[in-house]
């Protein structure tokens, strides 16, 4: 089963979240695999979503936004885009769209960066928004300072949240056919609480950025930890083997019906709505063509199928029923 697990460093300016997605990684895998519309992951394809998905639960968690946290990468190489979505109760989704197929041994920049126009996207999307409010994004290039194209996905998201936290974060992620997992360490905040909306920007964070001694002995700690080990060991020998000289509180685990899983909010009625959004004729023209409409969502594989009489329906208004009485004017 999928687990989440959270602890402090004790007397420390440290925080960290460990992720092992398991039934809900594999899940994802299965759907993908079974849908006609699409074939499997190449295994290059695969890990990188994998290694997304597990560092968007790691975010979701660590920030506890109330709403949907959106992890997207847009690569000008053979996958398109790249989509993580998890919701503030760690219901998760995610896909890839890859034309043509990732050959065997493609690296990071050759899949989504080759001429250097890949970007990174986060966005934070409220459950609840004010009028006129627009969710929160926040985009990085998928290249360092000096246009170096970046080789690890871990390095891009410790680039992006250091822009918009203003503090440091290490990660380690890892996926394969089976399991999707990841390690954050984060640098506490001198005050407040920290969020992907840069709400941390202060002189007390920026000056303390790269220079705490007890974040950097941990974070160094942490990055030790080998993608064999992050894959196949369970939390508790994990944590033990990279801070058994340090003293570790943990949290109650997420695991279970708490824990991230697998779940996805297509529906057939917002399926109509995108339908009624192409327009009567277009919608004519495709039955016309083909039948009738299909449409297949991307992240759980699931048909919706719209006849002609269906699709007909979308474009018809309500009647309104007039009264007829002897008291109607």
């Amino acid at each position: 089963m999928s687990e989440l697990h959270k602890f402090l460093f004790d007397g420390l300016p440290v925080r960290g979240v460990i992720v092992r997605l398991t039934d809900a990684w594999t899940e994802i895998l299965r759907r993908r695999a079974g849908n006609n519309a699409t074939e499997a992951y190449a295994p290059e394809v695969r890990d990188m979503l994998g290694e997304m998905t597990a560092a968007a639960a790691l975010m979701q968690a660590n920030i506890k936004f109330d709403g949907a946290l959106v992890l997207q990468i847009f690569g000008d190489g053979p996958v398109k885009v790249a989509v993580v979505e998890v919701q503030s109760d760690l219901a998760l989704r995610a896909t890839a769209t890859v034309r043509p197929q990732v050959e065997p041994g493609t690296s990071l920049s050759q899949m989504v960066n080759v001429h250097n126009k890949g970007r990174c996207a986060i966005t934070l999307d409220p459950k609840t928004k004010f009028p006129g409010q627009q969710p929160y994004q926040g985009v990085v290039p998928l290249f360092d300072d000096h246009g170096v194209p970046i080789e690890k996905l871990s390095a891009v998201l410790e680039h992006y949240m250091l822009q918009s936290e203003q503090l440091d974060t290490a990660l380690v992620l890892a996926a394969d056919d089976k399991v999707a997992a990841g390690l954050l360490i984060q640098r506490l905040p001198m005050a407040g609480a920290g969020n992907l909306a840069g709400s941390m920007v202060s002189r007390e964070n920026e000056d303390q950025i790269g220079r705490n001694e007890d974040y950097n002995r941990i974070a160094v700690l942490a990055s030790s930890l080998k993608r064999e080990e992050l894959l196949t060991l369970d939390v508790e020998t994990i944590l033990r083997r990279l801070f058994w000289e340090e003293s570790v509180t943990r949290f109650e685990p997420l695991v279970g019906d708490s824990a991230p899983r697998f779940a996805c909010n297509c529906s057939r009625e917002r399926v109509g709505k995108m339908i009624e959004g192409l327009g009567r004729e277009e919608a004519e023209s495709i039955i016309a063509e083909r039948g009738d409409i299909e449409v297949g969502c991307e992240f759980c594989g699931m048909q919706y199928v719209f006849d002609p009489i269906d699709a007909a329906q979308l474009f018809v208004q309500p009647v309104q029923i007039l009264n007829s009485g002897p008291d109607a004017h």
